[in-house]
């Protein structure tokens, strides 16, 4: 198992926190995502509010079943001791085949052990054509 990324922050480390965060959602694996927020973790996640790892598995199982071909890619914004905000885009297409992205921000919150106890998320999307899309050109680190 990889070593957790605990608080305070530094440049380095909270880089290498975002990248973890993009990898572990573009695996797309709910449960395994569910594990590095603490058991309370708050979330709002555009007008759904959630508590806890397993409704955190829920919306995400839920989202993922609806949102076909998911990428994503996150940037760190800014940061400073148990705390970071990332700009992200993420693309997919729904069971039609309207392909869509998505737009948003998040503030995280870390307890001690490096487990996320708060994510609030705001998100905008847009239809898009297929041959629009970018996030799926981007290497993950």
């Amino acid at each position: 198992m990889t070593k957790q990324i605990k608080p305070p922050f530094t440049l380095e480390t909270a880089k290498l926190k975002v990248q973890r965060a993009e990898d572990l959602w573009n695996d797309k694996n709910p449960e395994k995502v569910a594990l590095a927020y603490t058991e309370d973790s708050q979330w709002r996640n555009r007008g759904e509010f959630v508590k806890g790892r397993e409704n955190i598995a829920q919306l995400l199982t839920r989202k993922w079943e609806r949102e076909l071909d998911y990428k994503l890619k996150k940037e760190l914004f800014t940061f400073s001791d148990n705390r970071i905000a990332v700009h992200f885009q993420y693309e997919y297409h729904d069971d039609s085949g309207q392909w869509f992205r998505a737009y948003g921000n998040e503030h995280w919150q870390f307890d001690e052990e490096g487990l996320m106890h708060t994510r609030d998320a705001s998100i905008n999307e847009i239809a898009i054509d297929e041959s629009e899309r970018k996030v799926s050109l981007y290497q993950s680190h």
